[in-house]
């Protein structure tokens, strides 16, 4: 599919010598011999030129619950479109959307060949941002795959959504370039970030990528610009579950993020290519979230387990969130508890 179709530029690249060209999206910085695609398969260099394969080709769209994606503190209790797309800048091993974030090279060229999205189409913004009223939503969220590798088709959604006053929000592995994000972060409200890891070793060897701190500086401009940050961690049996490594991941986010950053500790299951690994044990869960509590954060939640998730006040204890369905919030308009006043850093308006 050529980008020429909704007649969009791409955005974030540098022509080479030699007709290559580099992308910086995302911290892979891919660097492109013509007649080749990137690595996440979005785009593609065609004679020295970037061009975008994959701008309106959905592969997934549900209504779903907020606080499926998990954001918890972000407009609990509303509907959210979901939205994906095709391709990945990870590789992991572990990845429970395979099939669309990991397409084969055959299935690349019948993709770009049919021009088929969802329906059989390719959606265009403007039908995007129609599907959110149609499915009684009230935001807007790109998930299922990385939504930074379609970066100019979240942007182009993401300003007719403002402008009709829905939310947004990314989810997230967070390898996108602090200055990427800045392309975005003027029609963007929610990141909602995965800390898989604070390791070289895990990125390197489960996910395929190098910089993986370039996540956490990329997290933290997503602070200073002002979007909602909450941060999920797939604990892993032997990968990523060491007290260690659950540690420094609290730790940096209390240090850095803030203590009411909601972090969420999800168990792992069996699935693609890790499936010889053990369901990560709840006391493991139990564990991670002591470990939050004792470097200071106040709202961690298990994912996953099964159980009911509240949340409470710090300071006087009066629950503020109890997700049933419906999910129940009984907080401020700022967000704030209704008892003592203290804020939850919420964003329920």
């Amino acid at each position: 599919m050529e980008s020429g179709k909704f007649d969009i530029k791409p955005l974030m690249w540098e022509k080479q010598d030699n007709e290559y060209v580099r992308c910086s999206i995302c911290h892979n910085r891919c660097l492109i011999s013509p007649g080749c695609t990137s690595r996440c398969f979005s785009r593609k260099n065609i004679g020295g030129e970037m061009e975008l394969n994959t701008f309106g080709l959905i592969s997934s769209l549900a209504a779903d619950p907020i606080e499926k994606k998990p954001l918890y503190h972000f407009h609990p209790g509303t509907k959210v479109l979901s939205v994906g797309g095709w391709g990945c800048n990870f590789t992991c091993l572990h990845c429970q959307n395979w099939q669309i974030s990991q397409p084969s090279k055959k299935e690349e060229e019948i993709l770009l060949r049919q021009g088929m999205g969802i329906g059989g189409y390719c959606v265009s913004p403007e039908e995007l941002v129609n599907l959110i009223g149609e499915n009684d939503c009230q935001g807007l969220s790109w998930t299922y795959n990385e939504p930074a590798i379609w970066l100019e088709y979240t942007i182009e959604s993401a300003k007719l959504a403002k402008k009709k006053g829905y939310y947004t929000a990314y989810v997230t592995n967070g390898y996108i370039t602090p200055e990427a994000l800045d392309e975005i972060a003027p029609y963007l409200d929610a990141f909602r970030v995965d800390l898989k890891s604070f390791s070289h070793e895990f990125y390197s060897n489960i996910c395929g990528v190098k910089n993986w701190w370039g996540i956490y500086e990329t997290t933290m401009h997503a602070k200073d610009l002002g979007m909602h940050i909450e941060a999920v961690t797939n604990i892993i049996p032997t990968q990523n579950d060491s007290e260690e490594n659950l540690r420094k991941i609290a730790h940096w986010i209390a240090n850095n993020l803030g203590e009411d950053t909601p972090w969420h500790v999800s168990r792992f299951f069996p699935y693609n290519k890790l499936e010889h690994l053990p369901p990560t044990p709840i006391e493991t869960i139990d564990r991670a979230v002591e470990i939050g509590r004792e470097e200071g954060l106040n709202f961690i939640y298990k994912g996953n387990t099964g159980g009911e998730s509240v949340t409470k006040c710090p300071r006087c204890g009066s629950v503020a969130i109890v997700r049933t369905m419906p999910v129940k919030v009984n907080l401020t308009p700022e967000g704030a508890c209704v008892v003592c006043n203290r804020d939850l850093n919420a964003i329920i308006a």
